[in-house]
């Protein structure tokens, strides 16, 4: 499953300095993810992710008294490896290296 994870703390609390500590949380889970400019993709299963989910959310709600936590899962039954599988289709699909 693929869960796609942003946070976003409302307030004077400065974006990244926020994001670094989550960010330290999901790469020491050692589960596959990339980042993106606006969230970060992660593949595992429901209970290990939505787990570091948690996690995540609460180390930036420790931190502002107001955030929003917007979760896209894509269940594909019986697939794996979609965080690279899925760039994949789409450079054969389009006939280039797309930039990711």
């Amino acid at each position: 499953m693929l869960f796609e994870l942003s946070i976003y703390p409302l307030g004077d609390l400065h974006l990244s300095n926020a994001l670094a500590g989550v960010l330290k949380i999901i790469h020491e889970s050692k589960i596959p993810y990339k980042i993106t400019p606006t969230g970060t993709c992660m593949e595992g299963e429901w209970d290990e992710v939505m787990n570091i989910i948690k996690v995540c959310h609460n180390k930036i709600r420790e931190q502002s008294p107001h955030l929003i936590t917007s979760i896209i899962i894509e269940d594909e039954r019986g697939e794996t490896n979609k965080l690279t599988q899925n760039i994949k289709s789409l450079e054969n699909k389009v006939g280039f290296t797309l930039n990711h």
